[in-house]
Order: C-alpha cells, then structure tokens, then sequence
C-alpha cells in the first residue's frame, strides 16, 4: 500500500502499534490466569490458618484461691514475739477476720513450663523495683544464666543479699543505683535486706520456664509470646510452687486463647494453716 493511501482499520491487537498473533495473547493470557489460580488454590489448600502458623499465642485465664494465700512478712508481723508493733488503730470498718492477702499482681508468679526440656533464655535482666519497703515483683521464676537486675528506687540506700550460697553478698545499693546478679545454679534464692527486714524477694531458676505473668487483682492473667505446643501452667508464691500444676495446650492459628479451666493457686483451709 502506498504512503497516500487511506490507513488501515484499527485493531485491538495492534494497541501497542506491533500486531500480535491471537494464539500469542492466549498464551500470556493462560499465564496470567494460571499464576492467579496458583495463589488462590494455594491459600485454601494450605493448612488452616497456616498465614498465622509462626506467630506467637497469648493465653488468658483465671487464678482460683489467691485470697488465701498471705504474705510471710505480714503474717511475722502479726506475731507479738516478733515486737513488730504499730500505734496505728485498727479501722472501724474492717472486721477482725479480714487478714493481709498476698497482693497477686507482684507476689504470685504464674510460669509455664516446657514439658520436653529446658526453655529458651532471655537476652535481658530481669528487671526488680526496689520501693516504699518492698520489691516488685516479689517472686519470680527465670531460666539458667538469667541476670536479675535490682534497681533502687527509693531515697534511700539498700543493702541486699541472699540467704543461701547464691554469691549476692550485702553490697550498698545507692538511691537511684541498681545491682546486677545471676544466680549459680537451678533453685530457689531468698534476697534479703540488711536495711529494711520487710524487702524479701525469692528468686526461683527453673531451667523449664518459657515465659512468665502476674495476675490482676481480679485473678484474671494473661501470659503472652507462647508458641504452639503443650505445658504446664504453675503457681509460684514466696518461692515455692502452690496449688496443682495445670497442663494446657496453646494452639497454633489464635492471636489469643482462652483457658477455660482455673488454675487453682490454694485451698483456703490448707493455705491458712501453711502460712501460721
């Protein structure tokens, strides 16, 4: 066709100005289809809720019996041979038959544990406030070659140590300065106060730990970062295990899951005839 003659008709497959052959398109077309059909099988044909396998669960549940569990310092202080005294009158409103309970959300420690072996470390100290007479959290449970790092909180100095052979021997700790300390070995360490008798602190190394909570006051907890798989959920308070652990499943595929049976810390009879 000469250059003055008239342009020939448009073609869909002349858009881009090279005319494709119809078999060509179907090819890319087929390709095209074929890649979309691929990821979309393979999204219904993985595993259920295979996009969260990997992610880590949150578990949630109940304590049952924290009321009777009463802190040891307070129950020595209520023993007259002791001459703890207070000229603090007792309040109206308060029955004789009320007593201190433990304050949960610092003093009962709530571990799972591995049931095939030792758990994973940590690459940070545990962090313990030293306040007010007291140290947040009172007990805990960390694995092996976990550092525990005290820090002072209060306007004065501290002097702490442990009770046993752990090697924290009574060092001033200014106000504002911490001490850094991990224990030898596996076992349960008693940390004291040369300054302050009320600061008691027990440190328990359980090489089986995998992550730790407190509960609310309310007895609700959660423990977060668990992997799927099967553990025991137990209760440790003034460094000793309490109440019947709990075996619990964590489930792959749940951003968070709900464990529907207690987890029983004490029995009120057993628990007020221990603390005496």
């Amino acid at each position: 066709m000469g250059s003055g003659g008239a342009a020939p008709p448009f073609h869909p497959l002349m858009a881009s100005g090279t005319l494709r052959h119809p078999m060509s398109l179907r090819i890319r077309n087929r390709n095209a289809f074929g890649v979309f059909l691929a990821v979309l099988l393979g999204g219904l044909l993985l595993p259920e809720n295979a996009s969260a396998e990997g992610k880590k669960v949150a578990i949630k549940g109940k304590i049952q019996g924290g009321e009777s569990l009463i802190n040891p310092v307070w129950a020595e202080a209520a023993d007259a041979k002791n001459h703890r005294y207070t000229f603090r009158a007792r309040s109206m409103s308060v029955g004789k038959q009320q007593r201190p309970t433990a304050y949960l959300p610092r003093e009962l420690c709530l571990a799972v544990l591995s049931k095939e072996g030792p758990g994973a470390g940590r690459g940070t100290p545990f962090m313990v406030g030293v306040s007010g007479g007291r140290t947040s959290p009172v007990t805990l449970v960390i694995p092996d070659a976990q550092a525990v790092q005290f820090i002072n909180h209060d306007p004065f100095a501290h002097k702490l140590f442990d009770t046993g052979k752990g090697g924290f021997g009574p060092e001033e700790m200014k106000a504002g300065g911490s001490r850094s300390w991990k224990a030898p070995n596996a076992g349960v360490y008693e940390i004291r106060d040369q300054l302050a008798p009320s600061v008691r602190t027990w440190v328990v190394v359980e090489p089986r730990v995998v992550q730790t909570a407190y509960p609310q006051i309310n007895g609700e907890y959660v423990i977060r970062d668990l992997e799927p798989g099967t553990y025991d959920l137990q209760g440790f308070f003034m460094g000793k295990p309490v109440g019947k652990a709990l075996s619990i499943e964590v489930k792959s595929g749940q951003g968070e899951q709900e464990i529907r049976e207690p987890l029983v810390v004490a029995e009120p009879e057993k628990s007020r005839e221990e603390s005496k």
